[in-house]
């Protein structure tokens, strides 16, 4: 094979690099100095968020017809990275709008949003979880009734990320009682006056804000109806494939970010007549924190890889969901300590860095889930004793 003219394998090439270089530079400078700020409020950054439709970064996958720029997925991973070095929050809504603009892009009403999405101007959540059904997707009990011109929606979503904030929601309901996964469907509710909602407090996350939405025989015209019926679920599954190495990938960043910081600090702050870098038991385990990483950030841009190429990715993207939230939680603890008490205070961003990651070890999906998806995808599903993906 001619090395002259193939692309050099597991390294971007520079039309990747310049973009990332781009979204690096852009976040420095206009999104990391309020991250603070932004994560310790309930309130929507609004203002950040259009900055980021204004960068073209919400809409980055999106067809060039339906107002995006038709990149391929490793940019979209790298503008989640690069954006959660410098706001972890401000992250979730690149993906979130992507995932969104997937699962709405074929219908007439979802069409009706796109502008809005990309602009950061409309925020659509995915209402799946509710409250005694987790990580079990397929066992829904919401319950949409089929009535003249559309649906009548019952039910209650919990833990829903955007709930509080959104305009319209992704909502996933069973339409037949007896099909199990295959009775699911997907429709795009809007989130009027019929729609109850609640708040959750939580200690992170919380400026996109999580909470409740309940359905009191919310209608729902026909032309919402986003999947056919009966297939939500598998609807659902496959933006799971993509939204788990997006989340890894920003905790890549966020790591990125507390080690830089970190390593700063070590070479200032002096113990014992020297910089604590010097020491072994400073510097081993930011070492150590580094590779793993390094590691978390190859195997996201291999999964995109994959995804792009059109080959099978299901247990490379629960490897990524278990690992990178659990990763970036354990090297922002250690950042914490080797700061010593100047980091447990909440005027230092470390904090807040911890809080806002570990939710992630949560949501999408547990690292119990996740195991299970690659134990599945190792030995075949007959040797898993439950089905959930």
């Amino acid at each position: 094979m001619s090395t002259t003219t193939a692309p050099i394998p597991f390294v971007l090439d520079e039309e990747h690099e310049l973009f990332r270089e781009s979204v690096r530079n852009f976040a420095e400078a206009k999104l990391r100095a309020g991250y603070h700020a932004r994560a310790a409020s309930d309130e929507l950054p609004a203002e950040a968020i259009r900055l980021l439709g204004a960068q073209q970064l919400l809409g980055l996958t999106v067809p060039e017809d339906l107002g995006g720029q038709d990149a391929d997925l490793l940019a979209l991973g790298i503008a989640c990275e690069q954006v959660a070095r410098a706001d972890f929050n401000l992250a979730y809504f690149i993906f979130a709008s992507i995932i969104a603009t997937d699962l709405i892009k074929h219908n007439e009403r979802g069409r009706e949003l796109l502008p809005g999405l990309a602009a950061g101007e409309t925020l659509i959540a995915a209402a799946i979880t509710e409250p005694g059904v987790g990580s079990d997707a397929a066992n829904l009990s919401a319950f949409a009734e089929r009535v003249p011109g559309g649906w009548r929606l019952q039910g209650e979503k919990s833990s829903i990320s955007l709930g509080p904030h959104a305009d319209a929601a992704v909502v996933f309901a069973r339409t037949d009682r007896a099909a199990g996964a295959g009775g699911v469907t997907a429709f795009i509710v809007d989130l009027d006056d019929t729609v109850a909602r609640q708040r959750f407090e939580d200690p992170g996350f919380r400026p996109i804000g999580r909470g409740a939405l309940t359905f009191e025989g919310t209608f729902v015209p026909e032309r919402n109806r986003l999947s056919p019926e009966g297939r939500g679920f598998h609807m659902v599954m496959h933006e799971f494939d993509l939204s788990r190495p997006l989340i890894a990938l920003m905790c890549v960043g966020l790591v990125d970010r507390a080690l830089e910081m970190t390593v700063e600090y070590t070479r200032q702050r002096t113990a014992f007549g020297q910089p604590i870098a010097r020491f072994q038991g400073v510097a081993f385990p930011l070492a150590e924190h580094a590779t793993y990483c390094e590691m978390a950030r190859w195997l996201g841009y291999r999964t995109l890889g994959l995804r792009m190429a059109g080959k099978p990715h299901t247990k490379e993207a629960a490897m990524l969901k278990w690992w990178g939230p659990h990763m970036a939680v354990q090297a922002i603890h250690e950042c914490i300590v080797l700061h010593g008490h100047v980091a447990w205070s909440e005027e230092m961003p470390l904090q807040q860095m911890l809080r806002d990651a570990s939710g992630y070890e949560i949501g999408d999906g547990t690292p119990q889930i996740q195991k299970a998806v690659i134990a599945r995808e190792m030995t075949g599903r007959e040797f898993l004793s439950y089905p959930s993906r």
